[in-house]
């Protein structure tokens, strides 16, 4: 029983759409904070974002057990959407999930509930595939790290209330720790482990 409109969509092609994307998630992760646009996806069950599907649909595969928050797992078309298109099994348990994508930020887990990685093996961690609202508009924050030349600025409505504590503790765990892309519409942001995000002044 296949059903949201008997499927397909999707990529039109996708190997140079999985391709592209992939190349522009290695380049959000080598420039934390840098603001990158996603190639479209078409067919993606509400309230699954564009860029978090064109994600799920280049990195997910059958050895990434997938989670999803509350909001996600409500539409049972998210799921079946995923595990037609990737293979990838979705799964109840955080904590042994590759994946995890959150459509409502605040009510985002606390981190320990996923996969941390541990210190011979810190790539045994899940990814948070976060939706925000923007990734344009909202409050300023400073970001420091690996990959950003002195400081970069991400003005964004994330959602989570405590996001600058939570990143903060995520970066005391390295090598262990959770890595973040965040995804507004078809735009995406990856926060890596080893970023620094303090609010801006003024």
């Amino acid at each position: 029983m296949t059903t949201i409109a008997e499927m397909p969509a999707g990529f039109a092609d996708k190997v140079i759409a999985a391709q592209s994307t992939f190349r522009t998630v290695m380049d959000a992760m080598a420039r934390p904070g840098s603001v990158q646009l996603i190639r479209a996806v078409s067919g993606v069950p509400a309230p699954m974002m564009r860029g978090a599907a064109a994600i799920a649909l280049t990195l997910f595969d059958q050895d990434t057990p997938v989670w999803l928050d509350e909001k996600l797992a409500a539409s049972e078309d998210v799921a079946k959407w995923i595990k037609f298109h990737t293979s990838a099994p979705v799964i109840s348990d955080s904590a042994a999930s590759s994946f995890a994508v959150i459509a409502d930020p605040i009510k985002l887990p606390e981190f320990d509930r996923f996969a941390l990685g541990t210190p011979e093996y810190p790539d045994r961690s899940t990814t948070i595939v976060l939706q925000v609202a923007s990734l344009s508009e909202g409050p300023a924050y400073e970001l420091s790290g690996p990959g950003i030349d002195g400081v970069t600025i991400l003005r964004a409505a994330i959602g989570v209330p405590d996001i600058i504590d939570r990143l903060a503790e995520n970066a005391r765990r390295f090598p262990r720790g959770i890595d973040l892309l965040l995804v507004s519409g078809e735009s995406i942001v990856a926060l890596p482990r080893t970023t620094r995000l303090v609010a801006r002044e003024g």
